[in-house]
């Protein structure tokens, strides 16, 4: 399997985004907040801009002497020193400007600036021009110090640069234990499950849908926990059926060497159990070795009708069926690639539990055609078949079907199946027009 690294790019992009919306929220976001702090307040905006109204009133009304009462009463009201500025930055009234008070003419500021005290602690001077005209002059004064912004408080520094980027950081530790932790979390309940001998729970997983690291670390986890399941539940079926399979034939040589046979007749008879003994204990090591050892098995080119003509031949021998009615419709052309003994041995265990379950006129065929880079083989015999249900559980060690004539111990289909799975390929029975038909997809060869 291809390594992946999907969980590091989720963590970097998080950690990336954590870290600009850390920058956002304390830079742009805590500056705004700042910056709002000192600006004045729509109503006293309001005020001042009234006050700039009332001296162009004045000065237009009643000149310089109006100004002058104007002047003193706006004192007098706010606290504050206030002037009225004409165009030449001259005073309108009949008090000229010291040079101090000049000097305050240089660091005017708008009524959309913000507002702060100055280094020696002053209250910032505000520039209000005449609504009207606004080139004829404007008012001049001290901002009072109830209008004064109250700034940035500690609390409100507290909240922008404490609590959010707090809050924010919970967040990220929550999203990486959600993305990390708790998957952990889960893969350790099940190893604890598993331990437990509890293989149900450990066979399910939600982690194994993630497309990441933790994905493939938990499906590795589900295949191991799949994989033991099954072994444990074969070496338990092993037993039981080597015990229940074994007494048998132990039960018949004790009776045999107990009975009053002849010689001859009892030496059969003892060489008949034990070669059934023997060939059940074969098949039971086999299908244990290709099941827990999964050997990589070498591959060659096999020329599939050599194989199939050979096996004829010997079931032939052995069964005394005619070589006529073990059809091969398959030609020179079809190469498999596969290792020659263990697919004869899968081929070889299918041509026997179909010659097994024919009637003794049946007809038995192996076809195939080329399936893209692989071959796909059927061979059909013309048995009682097997009901769709069952087709599946006819791989199972160690079943026979109920009502299934014949012999044996329920070994060869699930022996044929490992052998081609080790192979790469694919064995699976479907009902075919008369009888069982078995299925093989085998990887093509290149020559």
């Amino acid at each position: 399997m291809p390594r992946r690294h999907s969980l590091l790019w989720k963590l970097a992009f998080l950690q990336a985004g954590f870290c600009l919306l850390l920058t956002w929220l304390i830079w742009f976001w805590g500056l705004e907040v700042e910056r709002s702090t000192y600006f004045l307040d729509i109503p006293d905006r309001v005020l001042l801009a009234d006050y700039a109204a009332q001296a162009e009133q004045v000065w237009e009304q009643g000149g310089t002497p109006a100004v002058d009462r104007w002047q003193a009463a706006t004192r007098h009201k706010e606290n504050t020193w206030v002037a009225v500025i004409g165009p030449h930055l001259e005073s309108l009234s009949s008090q000229p400007l010291t040079a101090e008070q000049s000097s305050h003419l240089t660091f005017m500021r708008k009524l959309d600036w913000p507002m702060s005290r100055r280094l020696q602690d002053e209250l910032p001077y505000v520039s209000i021009d005449f609504p009207r005209h606004p080139a004829n002059g404007r008012v001049v004064l001290q901002l009072p110090e109830r209008l004064l912004p109250a700034g940035l408080t500690p609390w409100t520094h507290v909240l922008t640069h404490g609590v959010v980027p707090a809050l924010l950081a919970i967040m990220l530790g929550a999203l990486l234990y959600r993305h990390l932790v708790a998957p952990l979390n889960e893969l350790r309940e099940r190893a604890n499950a598993l331990r437990a001998d509890d293989l149900e729970k450990g066979t399910r997983s939600r982690v194994a849908r993630r497309r990441d690291e933790l994905g493939e670390l938990a499906k590795a986890f589900d295949h191991m926990a799949e994989r033991v399941k099954q072994s444990l539940h074969q070496q338990r079926q092993l037993l039981r059926t080597l015990s229940h399979e074994i007494r048998t034939p132990l039960t018949r040589l004790r009776v045999a060497s107990e009975s009053n046979l002849p010689p001859a007749q009892l030496q059969q008879r003892l060489a008949r159990e034990v070669d059934d003994m023997q060939r059940l204990v074969d098949d039971a090591l086999d299908l244990a070795w290709l099941d827990a050892e999964r050997p990589q098995l070498p591959t060659e080119p096999v020329v599939m009708l050599s194989v199939w003509e050979a096996l004829v031949q010997d079931a032939c021998f052995e069964t005394g069926w005619p070589p006529e009615r073990l059809r091969c419709e398959l030609s020179a052309d079809c190469l498999i690639q596969a290792h020659l003994d263990s697919l004869a041995q899968a081929v070889e265990n299918l041509l026997r539990n179909a010659i097994r379950h024919s009637p003794p006129d049946g007809l038995i065929t192996l076809r195939g055609r080329p399936a893209g880079d692989c071959w796909l083989l059927q061979l059909e015999d013309q048995g009682c078949g097997v009901a769709d249900s069952e087709l599946e559980r006819i791989f199972e060690p160690f079943l026979r079907l109920d009502g299934t004539p014949g012999k044996g111990f329920g070994l060869g289909l699930s022996i044929a199946r490992r052998a081609i799975q080790l192979q790469g390929g694919e064995l699976w029975a479907s009902r075919g027009e008369i009888g069982l038909c078995m299925n093989l997809r085998l990887p093509r060869a290149n020559v």
